[in-house]
């Protein structure tokens, strides 16, 4: 991932002094994905003028997303896949098959919860501002949450992210987007399109 990207994505991670891999060790990174749900494509993300180039699907917890959701996903058998562009944006895309519907349920309500106890977290750090906000639910199978967050750094750096929990039956999905900006540059319109195509997607 180039330099401007990785900046963009990992700095709301990088302040709190996380390294990769730190918070989810026990992850099969790199193992094959077990889970039959269908993954995003590049052309399926918010618009982006360089266009997005999308990884191969891995096994694992991506690390952009393993200091917010890291303990909840302990249990779980889990595959995601990155998505890059040449500048400064970022996303991934996180599928868990959880086995049942009810299961699944609980860990999406936790993995919503999860968001904003990482942005509190985040808001603890001295070094950093962070703020939540909250962009509903929408009408998809089993409904999806959308959120966003912005983190203002003591040196300057200011990054948003949009993040999304959906479920279908016994899996969750779980969709990140960012870059560095503020609220006013997230593409939430088109981030709500992406996450109601990933929950269709599921199978």
């Amino acid at each position: 991932m180039p330099k401007r990207t990785r900046a963009g994505v990992l700095t709301a991670l990088a302040v709190v002094g996380l390294t990769a891999g730190t918070a989810l060790s026990a992850a099969p990174a790199g193992a094959a994905p077990k889970a039959p749900a269908k993954f995003l494509a590049a052309s399926e993300l918010p618009p982006h003028s360089t266009g997005w180039i999308a990884d191969k699907v891995k096994g694992g917890v991506p690390e952009e997303m393993q200091y917010c959701f890291g303990e909840s996903l302990l249990a779980y058998t889990s595959s995601y896949r990155t998505f890059r562009t040449d500048l400064d944006t970022g996303a991934q895309q996180l599928n868990v098959v959880v086995g049942n519907s009810a299961k699944a349920k609980a860990l999406a309500t936790r993995l919503d919860k999860d968001v904003k106890r990482c942005v509190a977290r985040m808001d603890a750090d001295p070094e950093v501002e962070a703020d939540h906000k909250s962009y509903g639910s929408l009408p998809v199978e089993e409904g999806a949450r959308v959120h966003g967050f912005a983190t203002r750094a003591s040196w300057g750096a200011m990054d948003i992210h949009l993040v999304s929990v959906g479920r279908d039956g016994g899996t969750v999905t779980v969709v990140q987007w960012g870059q560095m900006g503020a609220f006013k540059d997230a593409p939430v319109k088109a981030f709500k399109k992406t996450t109601t195509t990933a929950v269709n997607k599921l199978y």
